[in-house]
C-alpha cells in the first residue's frame, strides 16, 4: 500500500497537544500563520507519498552495494534526494542568513515524521545532516562557516556524526581516534568509526564528517574529547573542491528494515592522517555534540512515531481486505472484513491512540524547543529549556516503545510471521521475510493485548534476565511475586516470563480494563 500522510491527526496534535496556534495567534513566530503551516504540511505530505514511500520496496530489495571503497545508492535514491533538496526541506529551520528557511521546530517535526513513515532508510540521512547543521550553527567558528554551512543547508553535501567505535560502543568516554595539532591550526586524525549513518554514499560530491576524538595532551573520559570537522574532499581557495581527504569506508554494514541507508565504518589516517578542523573548544567536544545528539534523540522519538503511523495504516488497510468469520445477521456462505469484528476494532483504535499520543509528545518537544530559542526573555527561555529536557527523554524512549507495540499487533493478525523490521520495510511484499530471529508465537485464545505483547516482544527480555541474573536473586524475586495475587503470577506464567518482569512494563501497553 501508499503512504497517505495523516494530515488531519499532525494538524490536531500541532494545534493543541502543541499548543500551535495560541503561539501563532500571539505572533511569537512573526507573521507564520495557521494557513501556511497546513500548506507547508499538505506539501511535505505530497513529497513523502509521491517521491519517497516508492523507495522503500527497492531499497530493501537491492540496498547499497559497496566496491572498490565506493558507496551505490539503490536506484531512484538520487533523483529523490535532488528533488528533496529542491524543495527546500533540508533548510526547514536554519538560519535565513545560510540560506534556510527560519521556520519553527514544531513544524518541522511534523515533516520529520512524514519522512520516516514514507522511507525511514532515506530519511535517516539528511536528518542527521540537519542536527549537524544545528550544532555547527552554535559551536563553528566564523571562517568554518562560511566555507561550509551554507551548503550543508542548502542539501548540497550532507554531514554525518561518528561517535562509535569498535571497543567503545556507547561509552564515548572511551574512544581512541587521536588528533594530533599540525602548524598551521588544522589537525591530523587516526582511528576507526562504526556504525555511521551515510558515511559514504553517492548522493553529494562531498561528505563533512562530525568527528569525536582525543588530542594527546587530553585527561581521561569524557572531559577530554574535541570534535572535528573534517570534510570528504578538502577546499580550495576559492571554496572548490580540492584534494580527496585521508577518509574512507571501509564496508557497509546490512541492517534489517533499512537495507537502502549506507550505514558505513569508517577509516581515518592510512596516509598520514585525515585533515580536521576543530569545532569549538578544545577538550569541550561533548558540549558541541549534545547540541547535535539532543535533536538527533528528537529525530529517533519521530522514527517511532512515522514507523507506528505506518504500521497502524498497513493493519486498517489489510482488517478491510482480509475476510474472515460472519457477523450477525450474514448468511452462512458469506464472510466478514474482519474489521467488522470488535477485537480487531479495538486493536486498530489502541493503535491509532498511541500513535497519537507519541505524536503529541513529540510535536510539544519541539514546541519546547523553539520557545528555549525564541523566548522574549531569559527566563522564559531558561523554563523552556528546563521542559524541552524533560520532555527529550519521554520523545526519544516511548514512541520508539510504541513503535514496536505497533509492529507487533500489526503483523499479529497475519498468516505469515513476519520480522518488525521487515515489515516496516516492505509493507506489501508478498513473500514474508525472513526474521533475524526466532518467532514468538501467540496462541490463539490470547485476546488480552497486554499478554499479546509481552509474549511476542518480552519472551526475549525473560530468557535474558534468567540467563543473568543469579539463581538466589531469581529466587527472590519468584518469592516476592508469590505474595501478591495470583492472578499476577498467572498472567505472568501466560506471558511466558518472569512475574517480576510485569513491574517493568512499558507505558505502551494498555492496561486490562476492569
Amino acid at each position: 500500500m501508499t503512504y497517505h500522510a495523516p494530515l488531519a491527526d499532525m494538524s490536531f496534535a500541532l494545534k493543541y497537544g502543541a499548543a500551535l496556534l495560541p503561539a501563532l495567534e500571539q505572533g511569537f513566530f512573526g507573521d507564520l500563520g495557521m494557513d501556511d503551516v497546513e500548506a507547508v504540511l499538505a506539501e511535505a505530505g505530497r513529497m513523502a507519498g509521491e517521491v519517497i514511500a516508492p523507495l522503500n520496496p527497492v531499497g530493501d530489495r537491492q540496498g547499497t552495494t559497496f566496491k572498490d571503497g565506493a558507496v551505490t545508492t539503490a536506484p531512484g535514491w538520487k533523483e529523490a534526494y535532488r528533488a528533496w533538496c529542491k524543495g527546500g526541506w533540508n533548510g526547514v529551520t536554519a538560519p535565513a542568513e545560510w540560506g534556510g528557511q527560519g521556520l519553527p521546530q514544531v513544524l518541522n517535526a511534523a515533516c520529520v515524521e512524514m519522512w520516516n513513515s514514507a522511507c525511514m532508510a532515506f530519511a535517516v540521512g539528511p536528518l542527521v545532516g540537519m542536527a549537524a547543521v544545528d550544532a555547527f550553527t552554535v559551536h563553528g567558528s566564523e571562517t568554518l562557516k562560511r566555507a561550509y554551512l551554507a551548503k550543508l543547508v542548502t542539501g548540497e553535501w550532507i554531514a554525518t556524526m561518528q561517535l562509535t567505535e569498535p571497543q567503545a560502543g556507547s561509552d564515548v568516554g572511551a574512544l581512541r581516534t587521536r588528533a594530533d595539532r599540525a602548524g598551521d591550526g588544522s589537525y591530523r586524525l587516526k582511528g576507526q568509526k562504526i556504525f555511521i549513518t551515510y558515511g559514504e554514499h553517492d548522493l553529494t560530491d562531498n561528505i563533512i564528517h562530525f568527528v569525536l576524538a582525543r588530542l594527546p595532551d587530553a585527561p581521561p573520559g569524557t572531559r577530554g574529547i574535541s570534535l572535528f570537522l573534517v570534510p570528504k574532499f578538502l577546499l580550495n581557495a576559492d571554496g572548490s573542491l580540492g584534494a580527496r581527504n585521508d577518509v574512507r569506508a571501509h564496508s557497509v554494514e546490512h541492517k534489517l528494515g533499512i537495507h537502502g541507508s549506507p550505514t558505513c565504518t569508517m577509516i581515518f589516517g592510512d596516509r598520514g592522517g585525515a585533515v580536521g578542523y576543530i569545532v569549538g573548544d578544545e577538550n569541550a567536544g561533548m558540549a558541541c555534540m549534545f547540541t547535535m545528539m539532543n535533536r538527533a534523540r528528537l529525530a529517533v522519538g519521530l522514527q517511532g512515531v512515522g514507523i507506528a503511523e505506518r504500521a497502524t495504516q498497513q493493519a486498517l488497510a489489510y482488517a478491510r481486505e482480509r475476510r474472515q468469520g460472519r457477523t450477525p445477521g450474514m448468511r452462512p456462505t458469506e464472510s466478514a472484513p474482519i474489521i467488522a469484528h470488535p477485537d480487531v476494532k479495538r486493536t486498530l483504535m489502541s493503535m491509532r491512540s498511541l500513535t497519537q499520543a507519541a505524536r503529541t509528545i513529540c510535536y510539544a518537544t519541539a514546541m519546547a524547543l523553539d520557545r528555549a530559542e525564541r523566548g522574549a526573555d531569559k527566563t522564559a527561555r531558561q523554563a523552556a529549556h528546563a521542559r524541552a529536557s524533560l520532555l527529550t527523554i519521554s520523545a526519544s524512549r516511548w514512541p520508539r516503545s510504541a513503535c514496536r507495540c505497533m509492529a507487533a499487533w500489526a503483523t499479529s493478525r497475519k498468516p505469515a510471521r513476519r520480522s518488525i523490521s521487515a515489515t516496516r520495510a516492505s509493507p506489501r511484499s508478498t513473500k514474508a521475510p525472513t526474521a533475524s530471529r526466532r518467532s514468538i508465537s501467540s496462541p490463539a485464545s490470547c485476546r488480552w493485548p497486554t499478554a499479546r505483547w509481552l509474549r511476542r516482544i518480552s519472551a526475549n527480555c525473560a530468557a535474558s534476565w534468567k540467563r543473568s541474573t543469579p539463581p538466589t536473586i531469581r529466587r527472590s524475586a519468584g518469592a516476592a511475586c508469590g505474595s501478591r495475587k495470583r492472578s499476577r503470577a498467572s498472567r505472568a506464567r501466560h506471558a511466558g516470563c518472569c512475574p517480576a518482569f510485569l513491574d517493568r512494563r512499558p507505558a505502551c501497553v494498555p492496561r486490562r480494563s476492569r
